[in-house]
C-alpha cells in the first residue's frame, strides 16, 4: 500500500482516531461497572 508523501499525517491520524475510540471504550466500560455498583448499594438500603 503506497500512502505517498502524507503518510506520516495518515498514520498519525489513524492512531488518534484509535486511542480516542478505545479511550471511550475504557470509560464506558468503568462507569457502567460504577453505575452498577451504586445501583446494588442504593438498592441495599431500602426496607
Amino acid at each position: 500500500m503506497e500512502l505517498g508523501q502524507h503518510a506520516e499525517f495518515i498514520i498519525g491520524a489513524y492512531c488518534g482516531v484509535f486511542l480516542g475510540v478505545a479511550a471511550l471504550i475504557g470509560w464506558t466500560i468503568f462507569d457502567a461497572r460504577r453505575t452498577a455498583a451504586r445501583l446494588v448499594e442504593l438498592g441495599d438500603k431500602r426496607p
